[in-house]
């Protein structure tokens, strides 16, 4: 899609226009398409979302930068609104990795990325055992993210997950050091109370974003509850993902069961539905007048 703005410039852009910002994971090109349908002005490329759902693998640091630029270009390809990308701790063990990481996204139409504290070998946010690395390897790899920028509007977040192991105190001083280091935002992963977000807010003067994530520590805040302390973006990694995978189930096991979808049929996406998302119609005039004008020049 083309545009006279840059992906980076339209996230700043929506975080200026959406205060909190919400950002809803979409895992492929039409699930973009759809959260765009639904007036998002801001969508997100989770890498647990992507390793499970593309993989079928767990979220441990498996997927591969090309695994990330595959689904990058395809979203970026039917949408402009903006995508900020998951590229855990940073899709390789060294500057060079993250800065080529950087590049990459850049290039591939992304308008932000966010990395995160733990060791290469990461786990999934909300589970027991996250190692980290020093304070100062961190603060490495987000200059290295910084240094990289061909696009001075693209945005770099820090995540850290210091909350389960170090508590607010540890995780606010990592927070101030990634913030001096150029960090845009910062993420706080593993948030259990709304005091703990307002701390942060406190201490930083760059946005906080928070995971709204299903299933794991943070309680379900809604957006007023997390605006009240001052949260400015709220992430919503892989709802949808998930809602899709059980309805998927349920349908898969219904017609094993009833040997027919008769029944399933009002809880489907329609022929139609689908193809106004995806603009089949236009496609379909396009290629009409395509042969048309071929015709007559015969």
């Amino acid at each position: 899609m083309s545009t006279s703005t840059s992906a980076g410039m339209r996230l700043r852009q929506a975080m200026e226009a959406e205060n909190p910002l919400q950002i809803v994971g979409t895992l492929n090109a039409l699930h973009a398409l759809l959260a765009t349908e639904a007036g998002f002005r801001a969508i997100y490329l989770s890498g647990g979302g992507l390793s499970a759902g593309t993989l079928g693998l767990p979220d441990l640091g498996l997927i591969t930068l090309q695994d990330v630029l595959t689904e990058v270009e395809r979203i970026t390809y039917v949408t402009d609104t903006p995508l900020l990308v998951d590229v855990d701790t940073g899709l390789g063990p060294s500057a060079f990795n993250i800065a080529r990481t950087v590049k990459s996204l850049i290039r591939a139409g992304a308008a932000g990325l966010h990395i995160e504290d733990q060791t290469g070998s990461k786990r999934c946010g909300h589970r027991p055992g996250k190692e980290l690395v020093s304070p100062e390897e961190m603060i490495d790899r987000i200059k290295a993210a910084v240094d990289a920028r061909t696009d001075s509007h693209f945005v770099i977040g820090a995540r850290t997950d210091a909350l389960a192991s170090e508590g607010p105190e540890g995780a606010i001083n990592r927070a101030l050091q990634y913030q001096q280091a150029g960090a845009d935002f910062l993420f706080a992963e593993g948030v259990t109370n709304l005091e703990i977000y307002h701390q942060f807010v406190q201490a930083l003067h760059i946005p906080v974003l928070a995971n709204i994530t299903e299933f794991g520590v943070t309680p379900m805040f809604t957006r007023e509850e997390l605006a009240n302390v001052g949260v400015r973006m709220i992430l919503y990694p892989l709802s949808a993902f998930r809602a899709a995978n059980k309805a998927a189930l349920e349908v898969y096991q219904h017609i094993r069961k009833q040997g027919t979808q008769r029944d399933m049929l009002s809880r489907m996406q329609t022929r139609e539905e689908l193809y106004r998302t995806i603009g089949y119609y236009a496609y379909e005039q396009k290629l009409d007048a395509l042969f048309h004008t071929k015709k007559s020049s015969l």
